[in-house]
């Protein structure tokens, strides 16, 4: 391999904090709501939590192996071949999921924006800026997303703020009027996408500058707070100005900054949603495929830690193109089949980890 990059923990949080937002923060909240009624956002601090006990097992792997990625330390806990049969759904869900992010994105466009745009034009050049960016590397990544996720999030927060006037504070009421099983499942939901992908993170904890080792932790967990606290402020948000309707309108957040209207001097602001989702989506594909050459090199024992992100890119945008017939299908796999995929693909491994490294002897370091 070439030089080991490096970023300190501040940028890995942003990393993470752009890896975990993503395009959430638009697509969540009307499937959300349209699951767990007024009830969403309980559901979004109980996939939280979660989230968060998810966190502390993957940074109890990266302490007991330091330096290590989680392809490394499955090899060097399980074994090479065991580790092996595990990798490869591993990376294959892995795919789908980067697939799907093109697939968002190339949705998004053709729905609101570039409505006589074909959805796979929008997907190609969506790749190859991320196929650019992730072959910069890790640093690069770190520089450039600091800038973009507080621009994503200042964008959301001002919508948020503008479309105050058309707030319904009653609409919140009752709570939970359904009883608790909407909230679990809507917890179900929002913990497949994004919380259950943390895992993933777990190859990108080497990167991180020694010495900045002890506040990883620190910095990641605010990520996750961050993260929850502006989704559920965009929940509770749609709900006050939509009411009942929240769940049905796709893209609800999206919907809100349509409402904007201050005299004929500010108006037609959704263009600033737009920005966030693509410079979400951006990120997030971005962090996908970087993830994807690593562990893919470390598969196969490869010193170019590079070589293999452009047949990545080029894997994953074929897979967007033909994954799918229609968006019914998309919609469908995203909200029932994704949250049980992703745990038992990301999940399950990192537990099974966890439980055989503290029953067994840390090794010297080896491949």
């Amino acid at each position: 391999m070439q030089k080991q990059e490096i970023v300190s923990s501040f940028q890995m949080s942003m990393l993470f904090l752009a890896f975990l937002t993503g395009s959430s923060i638009v697509n969540i909240p009307a499937p959300l709501t349209g699951a767990a009624r007024n009830g969403a956002w309980i559901s979004v601090l109980l996939a939280a939590a979660m989230g968060g006990l998810l966190l502390f097992g993957v940074l109890y792997l990266h302490r007991k192996f330091p330096g290590m990625t989680f392809i490394q330390y499955g090899r060097q806990t399980l074994g090479k071949w065991p580790m092996a049969m595990i990798s490869i759904p591993f990376l294959l869900t892995t795919f789908s999921m980067f697939s799907s992010i093109l697939v968002d994105i190339g949705g998004f466009f053709s729905s609101t924006m570039m409505v006589d745009t074909p959805s796979f034009i929008v997907q190609t050049l969506f790749i190859v800026l991320s196929a650019l960016t992730a072959r910069a590397g890790i640093e690069v990544m770190a520089r450039m997303f600091v800038v973009l996720i507080v621009l994503m999030y200042g964008a959301v927060i001002v919508v948020l703020v503008l479309v105050a006037p058309h707030y319904h504070p009653e609409y919140l009421l009752p709570v939970i009027p359904e009883g608790i099983k909407p909230v679990l499942h809507g917890a179900y939901i929002i913990y497949g996408f994004p919380f259950t992908e943390i895992t993933l993170i777990s190859m990108l904890l080497p990167f991180i500058r020694k010495e900045d080792a002890g506040t990883t932790g620190k910095y990641m967990l605010y990520a996750i707070v961050i993260c929850s606290v502006v989704l559920v402020a965009a929940v509770i948000c749609s709900i006050m100005a939509f009411g009942p309707l929240s769940g049905i309108f796709k893209f609800s957040v999206f919907r809100l900054a349509r409402m904007i209207q201050i005299g004929e001097i500010l108006e037609r602001v959704e263009s600033m949603i737009g920005f966030s989702l693509i410079a979400g989506s951006y990120m997030k594909a971005t962090i996908v495929l970087f993830i994807l050459k690593t562990a893919l090199t470390q598969l196969f024992n490869l010193q170019d830690d590079r070589i293999l992100t452009y047949p990545a890119a080029l894997f994953g945008l074929l897979l967007s193109i033909t994954s799918y017939k229609n968006e019914v299908g998309f919609l469908e796999t995203s909200l029932i089949v994704w949250p049980l995929l992703s745990n038992i693909m990301f999940t399950v491994p990192l537990i099974l980890i966890m439980v055989v490294a503290s029953f067994r002897r840390q090794k010297p370091k080896g491949g």
